[in-house]
């Protein structure tokens, strides 16, 4: 029979030994999933637009009337359809051809929770029978309705009626006796055909060395200065 001493030291022992380890994690404040919807809704509400009349045209955006959510997306979006175009940008009012005012009637995300099921049943006596859901469905949506006109920069005389587009993106989440999620919409449609990569796509793999030309490189022309490396004369 094992002495009980010994025992209790051993399990003493092992408690002083046993330790655990907790890993931090952090999200964003904004879910990867959201930003996807909004964004999706934007380029869907843009590419309605013709951009193809600026050609040719120094074309400056003019934001000031843009207030809304993730406006640093919708402006680069316009921006980059607009050179795509044939359009060049205009830091200033004073070189530009065309002002595109950008105005938002609504930019963000709304959601909607519903289930197939039994609701919670509270009964006499202080009984209460949980809720049961057999079919549970999340959804989140997204809206982005754009205004943009544009006027002559010269003469401030309007070019064309201008117009509002709007689009809505959508990621949908079933859940059927609890598994799942199988999902659907807009988002994962987005991300089926962006997210793999294709055949013959370039690969550019950032370096792991960071590496720099030197200054007086004039006398050394194909010299690269190595962060940490020392110069050699």
């Amino acid at each position: 029979m094992p002495n009980p001493r010994f025992v209790a030291v051993l399990f003493v022992t092992l408690l002083m030994l046993a330790g655990c380890t907790t890993a931090r994690q952090s999200n964003t404040a904004r879910t990867a999933r959201e930003q996807l919807l909004i964004s999706n809704a934007v380029d869907q509400a843009l590419s309605k637009v013709d951009f193809a009349s600026f050609q040719g045209q120094r074309v400056l955006v003019d934001e000031k009337y843009l207030d809304c959510t993730d406006k640093g997306y919708v402006v680069g979006s316009i921006r980059h359809r607009l050179m795509m175009n044939g359009a060049s940008i205009a830091a200033k009012p004073e070189e530009a051809d065309v002002v595109m005012e950008v105005r938002s009637g609504g930019v963000g995300t709304d959601d909607a929770d519903s289930y197939l099921g039994i609701p919670q049943i509270v009964l006499p006596g202080m009984l209460t029978l949980p809720e049961v859901k057999l079919v549970t469905r999340n959804r989140q949506s997204a809206l982005a309705k754009l205004g943009l006109v544009a006027y002559d920069a010269k003469n401030h005389q309007l070019l064309g009626a201008g117009g509002v587009s709007s689009s809505m993106s959508d990621d949908s989440n079933l859940f059927v006796l609890g598994i799942g999620p199988f999902q659907s919409g807009s988002a994962k449609q987005e991300l089926i055909e962006t997210t793999p990569r294709r055949l013959n796509q370039p690969n550019q793999p950032i370096p792991s060395t960071v590496a720099f030309q030197p200054a007086e490189s004039a006398d050394h022309p194909n010299r690269l200065q190595l962060t940490g490396d020392q110069k050699t004369e």
